[in-house]
């Protein structure tokens, strides 16, 4: 039976993680320049994004060496578990992510089943994130969702990566710096509010026919 959180820790040296946080600085400018602010506020219950998000974050684009590296680990994971029908990571972008002391992202799922009907809430969604007409459309849907923990656990305190699978108790993954956690897109999850320091993640959704 496949396992909907699959994690493993990649044994790059520190040093190595390192060049990556340095190289996403530079990418665009500098962090300080690319990094736009996440803040999203309200009543998610509602059906609106509110109340779930506060953040920063850049984008870099998966044609990046880092790309190659993380496309890696994801099919070794699909290859081992999932064994999803994946073309490729939405919109060729990574999401370079910081949480700073107050910031979280609360309890939400990155797709469902019900993204493939079209309806004016889904359209206004696909509108506010910049999704692909071909999954507006319903053609392709999030089938895998990644996260590399960039920062050393000793950086900051909180900001714990928690999920809700079913009926098992909610649990966190590992947050030791360069561990790649692949999960099932449809699996409900958060992350804590950072209480001191900077978390650093590289985070993406990687896209699929829709299920049938």
């Amino acid at each position: 039976m496949a396992h909907l959180v699959y994690w493993t820790f990649s044994e790059l040296p520190s040093e190595m993680v390192d060049i990556l946080v340095k190289d996403l600085k530079k990418y665009d400018g500098s962090v300080k320049e690319s990094l736009i602010r996440s803040d999203v506020t309200g009543d998610p219950e509602e059906g609106d994004q509110e109340g779930i998000r506060k953040s920063s974050n850049a984008w870099i684009q998966a044609t990046n060496w880092i790309g190659g590296f993380v496309w890696y680990y994801i099919t070794r994971a699909n290859r081992e578990n999932f064994m999803y029908n994946i073309i490729g990571i939405e919109s060729d972008n990574i999401q370079y992510t910081e949480y700073k002391k107050g910031e979280y992202y609360n309890w939400h799922v990155d797709d469902e089943i019900d993204r493939c009907m079209i309806n004016d809430k889904l359209l206004a969604s696909a509108d506010n994130h910049g999704e692909s007409i071909a999954i507006l459309n319903g053609e392709y849907m999030r089938k895998l969702s990644f996260s590399i923990q960039l920062s050393d656990p000793e950086d900051y305190e909180g900001g714990e990566l928690e999920f809700e699978c079913g009926n098992n108790e909610p649990f966190f993954a590992p947050n030791k710096k360069g561990t790649i956690i692949i999960f099932d897109s449809r699996v409900r999850h958060r992350v804590c509010e950072v209480k001191s320091g900077v978390r650093k993640s590289l985070v993406g959704w990687v896209v699929g026919p829709r299920w049938k």
